[in-house]
This record gives C-alpha cells, sequence and structure tokens, in this order.
C-alpha cells in the first residue's frame, strides 16, 4: 500500500468513537502506515488498536499508550478529539472550563515532547477556544494548528440540496464563519444550486429561517437522532485536513484559524474563515457577504471574545498582553 508519507501521525483521544473512526479513516485514505492511538482510558485505545490491526492494513504500524511521553514524541502530525463529549440537552459552552483546562495540557504536552510537530487539529467542543487554549499553550506558530469548523458548512450544504432535491455536491458556496455554535454566522450570498443563485430560487424567507436553524442546530439533532454526539462526520473531516497539511490535496471547507486582523476587526480570537490548508499550514482571506452576513459575523466574534475572556478570567490562559510569555510565535 502507497501511503502519502512515513511521519509520525498521533490521535489523541483515540479510545472514543472519534478517535477510533480517525485511525481507520487515515489507514483508509491512507495518509501514513506509523500511527499512534493515545488515551488515558487504557480499555479503550488497547480495544482501538487491536480492532486496527484485525483490519489487516498492509505495512501499517500502529500503537497505543497510555504515556503522553511515549504519544507525542516524534510525532510530526496530530490530531486531538481528547475532550469531553456533548450530551443530550448541552451546548457546546457548556463543556467551556473542563475542555480548556484539558486543551491546556495538550498543548503543554506539545511544547514539551513535540514542539517540531508540522500541524495540529483540534476538534474537541468548544472548538474555537479549546484550539485556540491549546496553540497559546503549545508555542506553535498560529499556521500550524487549526480547529474543525467545516460540519456547520456541510450541514447547510445538506440541508439546501434537501430543500430543492438536488444532490448534496451541486450546492455550493454554502459556508459559515466566526464560531462553531449556536452563534455561527451562516451566509447565504456566495451560495448557488446547481450553477444558479440561491437568490433566484424562491426561497422564502420562512423556509430560510428553518434551514438556518436545522443547520445551527445540527449537531443537537445527532444527539437526538442517535443518542450519542457526531463522530463519523467530525472523523473524516479532520483526517482530511491531516492529509492536506501533509501534502495532499488542499483542504478548502471552512477551517477555525488565529485571527489577529486590526483590518478586519477580528482581534486574537480562533474562528472559522475562508481557509485553505496545504503543506505551508492554513492560510486565510477575508470573508465576503451583504451587509447582513457581516453584521452576524461580528457577532459570533463577540460571542468568540466573550469565551475567551472567560477562560482567561479561569486562569486557563493569561490575558491578551501575556500570550506571548507562553508562545512567543503570539505577538
Amino acid at each position: 500500500m502507497q501511503y502519502l508519507t512515513n511521519e509520525k501521525l498521533t490521535i489523541v483521544g483515540a479510545g472514543g468513537m472519534i478517535g477510533s473512526n480517525m485511525a481507520q479513516c487515515a489507514l483508509m485514505l491512507g495518509l501514513t502506515p506509523n500511527i499512534c492511538l493515545y488515551d488515558i482510558f487504557e480499555p479503550g485505545v488497547h480495544g482501538v488498536a487491536d480492532e486496527m490491526a484485525q483490519c489487516g492494513f498492509p505495512g501499517a504500524n500502529i500503537t497505543w499508550t497510555t504515556n503522553p511521553e511515549e504519544a507525542f514524541t516524534g510525532a510530526k502530525y496530530i490530531v486531538s478529539s481528547g475532550g469531553a463529549p456533548r450530551k443530550e440537552g448541552m451546548t457546546r459552552e457548556d463543556l467551556l472550563k473542563g475542555n480548556c483546562q484539558i486543551a491546556a495540557e495538550f498543548g503543554d504536552f506539545i511544547k514539551k515532547y513535540c514542539p517540531d510537530v508540522k500541524h495540529v487539529v483540534v476538534i474537541f467542543n468548544p472548538a474555537d477556544v479549546t484550539a485556540l487554549t491549546a496553540l497559546i499553550h503549545s508555542g506553535l506558530k498560529p499556521n500550524q494548528l487549526t480547529s474543525l469548523a467545516a460540519l456547520d458548512s456541510t450541514r447547510l450544504q445538506q440541508a439546501l440540496a434537501k430543500e430543492f432535491g438536488v444532490q448534496q455536491d451541486k450546492v455550493t458556496g454554502a459556508k459559515t464563519y466566526g464560531g462553531h455554535g449556536e452563534q455561527m454566522a451562516v451566509f447565504a450570498s456566495q451560495v448557488q444550486i446547481d450553477g444558479k443563485p440561491l437568490s433566484e430560487m424562491g426561497l422564502s424567507e420562512e423556509r430560510w429561517a428553518d434551514i438556518k436553524l436545522r443547520t445551527v442546530q445540527g449537531g443537537s439533532n445527532i444527539i437526538k437522532l442517535r443518542g450519542r454526539s457526531s463522530f463519523q462526520s467530525p472523523s473524516y473531516c479532520a483526517i482530511k485536513m491531516i492529509e492536506a497539511a501533509m501534502g495532499g490535496e488542499p483542504y478548502t471547507l471552512p477551517a477555525g484559524c488565529f485571527v489577529d486582523c486590526e483590518e478586519l476587526g477580528f482581534k486574537n480570537v480562533m474562528m472559522a474563515m475562508p481557509t485553505t490548508i496545504d503543506a505551508d499550514g492554513v492560510h486565510y482571506v477575508a470573508p465576503q457577504g451583504t451587509p447582513e452576513e457581516m453584521a452576524a459575523l461580528q457577532t459570533s466574534v463577540e460571542h468568540l471574545g466573550k469565551m475567551r475572556d472567560e477562560i482567561i478570567a479561569l486562569g486557563i490562559l493569561p490575558p491578551v498582553s501575556e500570550w506571548s510569555s507562553l508562545n512567543p510565535n503570539i505577538k
């Protein structure tokens, strides 16, 4: 089997459903044979390692550990789902304190054991602030760490495809930016349905409001339907992000990235932007939208700032003015 690279990929939280699916996706897509599965829950990660071995992937070198030093040392790529999952009735923000404490430790492990890691993807909620926390603690450059944000856009794409009875990939330009949560900004002005602008499709305001609501509540709906939070879609999207960072096909769905842009008015937040991930890391451009869409994005960014400030108040992050003391790459 031909692999994209031989470099070490560490999957954090590998004993869980997202982590185990990421391991299988990475091997099925031929990313690297050298995968380390890390989790603090020994039976879970041990079982996942056995299952991966029993798949019989040619050339695979699958290791597992509960020791962070062993897991992180030598890792060139890392994907972490190592936080508490969201349960029915919870918002992503309900997970704020506990998961940001986990993210701070995760960033510390990167700084201590694999400071030369090439790219990191954080996918445990609330991803905007857990990823920000991990970035500040890790010492990495901002373009080396991203958070999962694509699911909001693919959920919008799915809802529009159902509405108009077209194949999902016939819906283009369906994007959400800002926060990965109830405060996301849903952009419609660039959407086309099988090549035709959404504005010409006769969609009523009532139906559009329903589609937006289904997009925003897409994750909670999965919990209601399946009795647990999403695991297949975040696994696949996260592994495609890492594949792009390894030099595979660039990833062009929105990703969460660190933004500190005076011109845009977005300061010191991790947020979904129009992005491309490739072997040089993540790159973003300014979102393009109507005045109403940009106002919604500004509201979303303000919400992210409030969550960031809450983490600072809890002592998990220092004040913004002191971030460079933890991470010299954050000016």
